[in-house]
């Protein structure tokens, strides 16, 4: 008699999250949805046959990736489709964020086919829980274009974006890409985490140009995240651009950015390397509601 099937039924998709490192990160509904379900659709079979090894999983493993997946879609689907259960799962993390599988969730939803979540780790939110950047409000990039306009184009935008940043990289274009970001973005925060639940977890904190200064002729290896801090308020306005401006139109300026009164004149005061004092005497016909 087989084994009674306790977390799955038929006929669903099951998006399964995998470790992006550590093996025992792995969930135990994960484990037994792996188990039970009858065919386990996998970006690479030989990265997830050690990993159905590593806790005894018996299945039958197919190809999905992002060379097959129009083709190995409509028969995944036929399948579920025939009342099979299918787990779909990525080399690492979550199927779907940088991996293959929007495609295939995207078609099984335009069937009526129930699709279901099976929460594991996620390179972008651990990295960003711990870069000591503002959590509340992110946007993921994902990897950026390598090179050309396509490129620029997505670095002009990131220019103006307020919320955190998540990008992912290679190590073999990490530099270029800080050196990107400082040339479009300028000097922001950063926090560069790589090999994240793996045995040489690193990450390196600070202002982009010092960790570019600290990986100068350092070989960086490994999976990489990149969480760059958003614009702040009167970035952009810390350049020559200030120059022209009057002192009390400055601080109007800044606080029309979103900083207070007060913030606005010590903004000023730093930026123009000038007493707060003398900043304080010109605002001081602003009032402080406008």
């Amino acid at each position: 008699m087989s084994e009674k099937k306790n977390y799955v039924q038929g006929g669903t998709l099951y998006v399964c999250g995998t470790p992006i490192g550590n093996l025992d990160d792995m969930t135990f509904r994960a484990i037994q949805v792996l188990k039970e379900v009858d065919l386990i659709a996998a970006e690479d079979t030989r990265r997830t046959i050690k990993l159905l090894n590593y806790f005894e999983i018996k299945n039958q493993l197919e190809s999905y990736h992002e060379h097959n997946e129009e083709e190995k879609a409509e028969k995944l689907l036929q399948l579920m489709q025939e009342g099979k259960a299918i787990a779909l799962v990525s080399d690492a993390g979550m199927p779907g964020i940088s991996d293959p599988g929007y495609k295939l969730v995207k078609k099984a939803i335009e069937q009526g086919i129930e699709v279901v979540p099976v929460p594991g780790p996620t390179a972008a939110i651990s990295a960003l829980v711990v870069s000591g950047l503002d959590t509340s409000r992110f946007a993921f990039e994902g990897f950026l274009s390598r090179k050309g306009r396509a490129r620029e184009e997505e670095l002009e935008k990131l220019r103006s974006e307020e919320r955190t940043i998540i990008i992912y990289e290679s190590p073999y274009r990490v530099q270029a890409t800080l050196k990107d970001l400082e040339r479009v973005l300028g000097d922001r925060r950063i926090a560069l985490v790589r090999e994240l639940t793996k045995l040489h977890e690193e990450k390196y904190y600070g202002k982009i140009s010092s960790l570019l200064e600290e990986l100068k002729g350092q070989e960086v290896k490994g999976e990489i995240v990149i969480i760059v801090e958003g614009k702040q308020p009167g970035e952009g306005l810390e350049t020559a651009a200030w120059a022209e401006l009057e002192i009390e139109e400055h601080v109007r300026l800044l606080m029309a950015e979103g900083l207070s009164k007060k913030e606005a004149i010590k903004r000023v005061a730093e930026i123009r390397a000038i007493p707060k004092r003398e900043v304080y005497q010109e605002a001081i016909g602003i009032d402080f509601g406008k």
